[in-house]
């Protein structure tokens, strides 16, 4: 019986196994606490898929060919749009095919335009089922998430194309075409007169001889601006065009609507090929004052709306003013001494300020003046201020007059030997570029 106490009396003293119970006593809160690790390790690692598929969903959603940009651009007022919503969802949806162990409560998309700007917020709500935490009374974890994306929407711009077609852009295109005149007319003139009183015009004569005229380049350039302008808008409406000259005779002259303000470039385009020099009756008709400035621009300043911010419903105004920039015309207000009431002067900037005040944007494309040394008008009238060889110099008061006439950055000179063309699709971009930073 003795024995049978001093083994108890023994057992209840060993202490050697005393590891192993702590050890079992603490396996329990370490494996709760490996496996809430893991569930919530699971849980972060679907949350992030779900979060990915919201940023996507979000950016997606107005990118620039989705169905919500598109719809923004014919919006008139400020609001939600649909279509933005449903394509939002789908793209959300999209991006989850495939990845499981989550319930989705919501997934709520929400895509709106306000002012030129459209905006995607995608919130969503799942529930992850847990398998360790369950011991614990907590069968799932409930995961959220929001992604929000805007993007600018294109500006709308109203351009007004106001062209020069007055005697003087019948001038040789080029040196090359300019000495072709002169060696093949009597008077050495190297301008392509369209004289309705004379059969055998100048104008006929440089067809004859296959000059190219300022006029005809200025033709040409206006159709591929077209196209340009068409390749370079998001929404078809987003760029309006309107074509203007200075008559189709001297004694009609002032601004003429070659073509109204429209969306359609094609059309535009069209009527860019009548684009042709104004025609004369007779050498001294109206004493040969046929750029008359002083009427024409503010003229175009009553044609032109009012500017907006650039949305479909309030467009931004830019007249597009291609000129040799030199007038002549009859003013009393003459920048430069007159001959028998006839002004021949650089371009009067202040004619600018009216339109620019109003927040209409100037972009000046100069097709600089050519010397004609071997025309004595020219000598006496024109080269006092039309410095250097053919006029580009900083001392030539047309060039100074006509970038005074642009809005800051807008204006642009072409030299003989430049392409018209070229130089008016830059002045294009240049334009759409202004609008952006400036809007």
């Amino acid at each position: 019986m003795r024995s049978l106490f001093d083994l108890v009396g023994r057992f209840r003293s060993d202490q050697r196994g005393n590891i192993a119970v702590i050890f079992v006593i603490a396996l329990l809160p370490v494996l709760s606490a490996i496996g809430c690790a893991i569930d919530y390790s699971r849980a972060a690692q679907i949350r992030s898929k779900l979060q990915a598929a919201a940023d996507a969903a979000s950016v997606g959603s107005i990118a620039k060919t989705s169905p919500a940009f598109i719809a923004a651009g014919s919006m008139t007022v400020d609001g939600p749009i649909p279509a933005g919503a449903t394509d939002a969802s789908n793209i959300f949806v999209g991006n989850m095919t495939g990845v499981t162990g989550y319930t989705l409560n919501s997934v709520s998309p929400v895509v709106t335009k306000s002012g030129g700007t459209v905006t995607s917020v995608v919130q969503f709500s799942a529930n992850i089922a847990t398998m360790f935490l369950g011991v614990m009374g907590k069968s799932e974890i409930n995961v959220t998430g929001t992604s929000t994306s805007t993007a600018n929407m294109p500006l709308f711009i109203d351009f007004y194309l106001l062209l020069d077609n007055s005697p003087s852009m019948g001038v040789g295109a080029t040196p090359a075409d300019v000495a072709t005149m002169v060696n093949n007319t009597s008077d050495k003139c190297a301008f392509a007169c369209h004289d309705l009183n004379d059969s055998n015009n100048y104008y006929k004569l440089a067809k004859t001889l296959g000059v190219t005229t300022r006029i005809d380049v200025l033709r040409t350039a206006t159709q591929q601006l077209m196209d340009t302008a068409a390749a370079t808008q998001t929404y078809s409406s987003q760029f309006r065009m309107a074509i203007y000259d200075f008559g189709a005779s001297a004694s009609t002259q002032g601004v003429r609507a070659l073509f109204s303000l429209s969306s359609s470039l094609t059309s535009a385009k069209t009527a860019a090929g009548s684009i042709d020099l104004m025609t004369v009756s007779g050498q001294g008709q109206l004493n040969d004052q046929d750029t008359g400035f002083t009427a024409i621009l503010p003229a175009i300043n009553n044609v032109i709306g009012a500017p907006g911010t650039g949305t479909a419903a309030a467009p931004q105004k830019y007249l597009f003013f291609v000129s040799d920039g030199v007038a002549d015309e009859s003013n009393a207000g003459c920048l430069k001494p007159t001959t028998g009431g006839r002004c021949q002067s650089p371009i009067n900037p202040a004619l600018c300020t009216t339109l620019k005040n109003r927040g209409v944007k100037i972009a000046v494309l100069y097709t600089t003046y050519l010397a004609l040394p071997t025309n004595a008008w020219y000598n006496s009238w024109i080269a006092p201020f039309n410095l250097g060889p053919y006029g580009p110099s900083p001392n030539s008061e047309i060039a100074i007059n006509m970038s005074s006439c642009a809005s800051p950055g807008l204006f642009f000179e072409v030299s003989p030997t430049q392409g018209i063309s070229q130089a008016m699709n830059a002045l294009f971009q240049k334009a759409v570029a202004d609008a952006r930073i400036s809007s």
